[in-house]
């Protein structure tokens, strides 16, 4: 095992002997862990370092300055020679990084070891579904297990620092980054974070990530970053502190609460001021009240962009502001390890200041055991045993089939059976395509391994009597980032839709697999037309004359326009993008092997004008009734108000029936609680699986309350015939609020309370009092 440097391990013995001598630490910082012996430890260290030395550990880069062995001239090369990088991200593999962690320890005086990270959204190279259909499952327990799997790989192959989970409320899906969160309800998006920093960190006791498998999560990105205005990327976000405290904050509070050791700055301003350098969000917030005492992070350039907000003049007043909101390192930007000694040295900003981030940093550094051997996450053998293991692929195929929503299903078209003979009509530019299905973030994903639909398919149904025949239509159309533009292809259109006409009417049924290629969602892949790209409606309709049956697939990274497709095709699937094991999961759904069970945890818009959309909005003064529609209330005349797909929609192949509910007390107070029980039946054909969703409405309030807010949920097995039993327990909490003082307070009053199958199921409601 690698041993510390003896000046420090002498330093540490003679720290933790005058302990009980000192009063405060010399770094006057607060400690992650709340381990004296860590804390002396850090202090030790810090004690040695020179001011460059601190510095340098705040300086993040991406790593290029040693590929071949060898270190570059380049510009991270030059600092890593002075032994002043204190972190590097998106580099892979325990061989490659065992190399890169010895040239920093050739050139670190003090033998500080780098810390090296990435963003392990969904999956290494097991890539799972994007976060955002992972979410549509419901299912907490599967989501922390996908992300610890993504860390067991991560980890095997050096990374112990992930850039996820991505923890924004999103409600507009204009904009690509939907695709990495949890979707638009803040009681589900908080369930979620805590699931994935369980999953990510793979710790019971949160203090302790000494294990080779556990790795530091980060909570991204602090705040408002979803609600960028017109759905654009990298936007403004205007919102009221209320907003912020009912809406926003929540799931970062959460991961504080589950342990998470690490933040990461929004690229946003948030009422005027950029989140990077925002004393209110990391001093009198995320530090005073909620007590973090982890690492913050910039997001990429976050520091040197203060100059294009027009809040820092130059890079050296950005440095300065971000070090005074409480930024502990800086990614890429160059700022701190270019600046602050300037600043220190001109008074501009304290020693003090640097020694508070640098010891954040370091503790990370000792908690996972990098102090006592640095080389411990890269480990060559583990890596060839975790990474696309045959647990993991498992688990991807499973989740996949978890996340598949059902959208619609008249007349039953689905599932397809494997005993009838049929002839299906396999159409549309996903039947073959294969590098799309991981989607955005696949960090390291082969897409070349991942498995088609046709491939799936023909897997799933190659000893029944089904036949399939195959026509393009036509191809997925290409973004030009230079003119940011995606021509329809009009001979395209003539020359595939011919082909895939002949075909469909040859065919019994029609299977079209549509939607957008993975570069039209994420990071910067927003868009203002949110339909299916380039002539894929076109040729829908052009199928659509043929009388046969339609079955629509998707694989997108954002909630569509399906408003004509609703309309005219028989069946939606919504696949969204499953990753490795897409064709297999999306074929065992469609043939029946599995049930679909997952609903949206977006809402789809019937066009783009009615966003923001999400199911949980105020009522307004005038309320539009659409059973008493009346002008002057709050409606469009050109379409309803209502979504095209709400919030918690999704079918099955079978019916469930919610019977006997019953409420033990139609009142209650403080110290008291009701409970809500009921029966859930499969009443249908086949096993299935039914999200049981709660929600509440307190009628009258000191502020206005939501019309409805999901309070709690459950995912409820049910074989054919059979019936469970469920209960909810309604408490003061669950009716709690943040008043105008953001104190969290329980207002005496009547509540609605609904149990359904979706946030627009009206079927079962009651009242209950709070005294």
């Amino acid at each position: 095992m690698y041993k510390m440097n003896k000046l420090i391990g002498l330093s540490i013995i003679l720290s933790l002997v005058f302990a009980c001598s000192t009063e405060k630490h010399s770094s006057q910082w607060q400690s992650y862990s709340g381990d004296p012996v860590i804390e002396y430890k850090v202090d030790s260290v810090l004690s040695l370092m020179t001011l460059d030395e601190k510095i340098g550990q705040m300086n993040q880069y991406s790593g290029n300055f040693a590929s071949t062995g060898a270190v570059s001239d380049n510009q991270s090369g030059k600092y890593l020679k002075k032994g002043m990088i204190g972190s590097t991200f998106n580099v892979f593999g325990a061989d490659h990084l065992r190399m890169l962690q010895e040239q920093n320890l050739k050139y670190s005086r003090l033998k500080i070891p780098m810390l090296f990270a990435a963003d392990v959204i969904h999956g290494l190279e097991t890539t799972f579904p994007i976060p955002l259909a992972e979410a549509c499952s419901w299912d907490l327990e599967l989501m922390e297990q996908t992300a610890r799997a993504a860390a067991e790989e991560a980890t095997a192959s050096g990374v112990a620092w992930n850039f996820a989970p991505m923890i924004d409320i999103a409600r507009d899906p204009r904009w690509g980054r939907v695709m990495e969160g949890a979707g638009e309800d803040v009681f589900l998006a908080t369930q979620v974070a805590r699931a994935r920093v369980r999953g990510f960190q793979g710790i019971s006791n949160y203090r302790d990530l000494s294990k080779p498998n556990t790795m530091m999560a980060c909570a991204k990105h602090f705040v408002g970053y979803g609600a960028a205005q017109g759905g654009r990327d990298y936007h403004s976000v205007d919102v009221s502190e209320q907003s912020l405290y009912d809406t926003y904050f929540p799931p970062f509070e959460a991961a504080i609460d589950e342990g998470v050791t690490s933040f990461m700055t929004a690229f946003n301003d948030l009422n005027g001021v950029p989140c990077t350098a925002n004393n209110y969000l990391y001093k009198d917030v995320l530090r005073d009240a909620w007590g973090f005492k982890g690492m913050v992070v910039t997001d990429y350039t976050a520091i040197m962009e203060l100059m294009h907000h027009g809040f820092a003049r130059d890079l050296k007043q950005g440095a300065q502001l971000s070090l005074d909101a409480g930024i502990d390192m800086d990614m890429i930007s160059e700022a701190f390890v270019t600046h602050l000694k300037e600043l220190v040295e001109e008074g501009k900003v304290s020693e003090k200041q640097i020694d508070v981030a640098v010891s954040r940093i370091l503790e990370m550094k000792f908690l996972l055991g990098l102090f006592d051997d640095p080389y411990r996450y890269f480990d060559a053998e583990r890596q060839k045993q975790v990474v696309m293991s045959e647990a993991n692929q498992s688990l991807a195929l499973l989740a996949a089939q978890q996340s598949i929503v059902l959208l619609k299903n008249e007349g039953k078209v689905l599932p397809l059976s494997t005993e009838i003979a049929k002839k299906v009509a396999l159409i549309g530019p996903f039947v073959d395509e294969r590098e799309s299905l991981n989607g955005e973030w696949a960090i390291k994903g082969d897409r070349s391994q991942s498995v088609t639909l046709r491939e799936g398919l023909e897997a799933r149904y190659k000893d029944s009597k089904v036949q399939f025949a195959y026509a393009e239509g036509t191809e997925l159309p290409l973004l030009d980032r230079s003119t940011m533009k995606a021509e329809k292809d009009n001979q395209d259109a003539e020359r595939g839709f011919a082909e895939a006409v002949k075909v469909a009417k040859a065919s019994d049924i029609i299977l079209v697999a549509m939607g957008e290629n993975f570069h039209w969602s994420g990071e910067a892949a927003c868009r203002t037309d949110i339909t299916l790209p380039g002539n894929q409606r076109e040729l829908l309709k052009a199928l659509k004359q043929t009388g046969k049956p339609i079955i629509l697939v998707l694989f997108n990274g954002r909630p569509l326009d399906l408003s004509w497709e609703a309309e005219h095709v028989d069946a939606i699937v919504e696949a969204w993008y499953p990753g490795l094991m897409a064709g297999h999961a999306v074929a065992d759904v469609l043939s029946g092997k599995v049930n679909p069970s997952a609903k949206l945890v977006m809402t789809f818009p019937r066009n783009v004008g009615q966003i923001p959309i999400y199911y949980n909005a105020k009522n307004t003064g005038r309320p539009f009734d659409a059973k008493a529609p009346s002008d002057y209330k709050s409606s469009y005349i050109d379409v309803d108000n209502t979504p095209l797909y709400p919030f918690g929609h999704g079918l099955s192949y079978t019916s469930f029936e919610y019977t006997n509910i019953m409420l033990n007390a139609e009142s209650f107070g403080k110290g008291e609680a009701v409970k809500l029980k009921a029966d859930i039946v499969n009443s249908g054909d086949c096993d299935g699986a039914e999200i049981v969703q709660l929600y509440i409405r307190d009628r009258v309030a000191s502020l206005t309350r939501p019309v409805k807010e999901l309070k709690d949920f459950r995912k409820v097995v049910l074989r054919k015939g059979e019936t469970k039993t469920i209960e909810f327990t309604i408490d003061e909490a669950m009716l709690s609020f943040r008043d105008k003082n953001r104190k969290q307070i329980t207002e005496p009053g009547e509540f609605d309370i609904w149990l359904g199958a979706s946030s627009d199921d009206e079927s079962n409601r009651f009242v209950i009092s709070f005294k």
